[in-house]
């Protein structure tokens, strides 16, 4: 039988919290070893890398905040020296979204998920090509939005610089590919962790909004942070090998 991941580790970016942890535990029960990064919460995150190393596995621990280029540019060398090679990366950080009207953004919160979410992205990628390349390739998978395939109301500062991510890993997909590099993405829809708890505990998500949503959804229920990691885990591992440029909508239907 294929191997599921090559030699080496998989890099979280996000790994502490939420969907990334669940990414990362994926990827360790495939038999990989796993970095993850955090912003601030540094015990929230040896939690994490202790229910990973459990697997039998090696998982390292970095602190990045993605707006931060030397942050970025040190835990890629550092998961790299700990690990030897990196496999694949993914990108399941990004800023603490509010909910604002388009009309209501104000130039402090544009700035903010733009300088975290597409230019800390940007980043990620202009810095493990160099790895990517001198390692026989790799993998790197982007952490999306359902809201690319159908608008979703007050969510413009998610899905606007997550469009623009993907022309990154289009560009990526094509221009790296032949250095064995693969880049594709999960578009994720309303997934019961992380964003949504905290809204749903402010009462932004509340009843009413999330039976309006569900009855929008073919799949009458809202997602598992399992459920984007096994879309995570198959990017980046063997499995898709061929798969290249793509973007995996999984969101219970919502963007049918």
């Amino acid at each position: 039988m294929m191997q599921e991941f090559d030699s080496g580790a998989c890099l979280v970016f996000g790994g502490s919290g939420g969907i990334g942890a669940a990414i990362a535990a994926r990827v360790a029960q495939g038999g990989s070893d796993v970095a993850i990064t955090y912003c601030s919460n540094k015990d929230k995150a040896e939690v994490a890398a202790a229910e990973i190393a459990e697997l039998g596995v090696k998982c390292t621990i970095h602190q990045v905040d993605i707006s931060n280029k030397e942050q970025i540019i040190a835990a890629i060398a550092d998961a790299a020296e700990n690990h030897g090679r990196l496999h694949s990366v993914v990108v399941a950080a990004g800023s603490d979204i509010k909910q604002p009207y388009l009309a209501d953004v104000t130039d402090e919160q544009w700035d903010e998920v733009i300088e975290s979410d597409l230019n800390g992205f940007f980043r990620i990628v202009k810095n493990i090509i160099p790895h990517f390349r001198a390692n026989n390739g790799g993998s790197l998978v982007h952490i999306s939005s359902a809201g690319l395939g159908r608008t979703p109301p007050k969510d413009v500062l998610s899905v606007a610089p997550k469009a623009a991510n993907e022309a990154l890993v289009k560009y990526l997909a094509k221009e790296e590919g032949i250095h064995g590099i693969r880049a594709n993405s999960v578009a994720v829809g309303v997934i019961e962790t992380g964003i949504f708890k905290r809204l749903e505990a402010e009462g932004v998500f509340n009843d009413e909004w999330k039976n309006a949503v569900l009855a929008g959804l073919p799949i009458k229920h809202f997602g598992k942070p399992e459920d984007i990691a096994e879309a995570a885990a198959f990017f980046a591992s063997n499995r898709s090998k061929y798969v290249t440029g793509q973007l995996l909508f999984v969101d219970g239907g919502y963007s049918v």
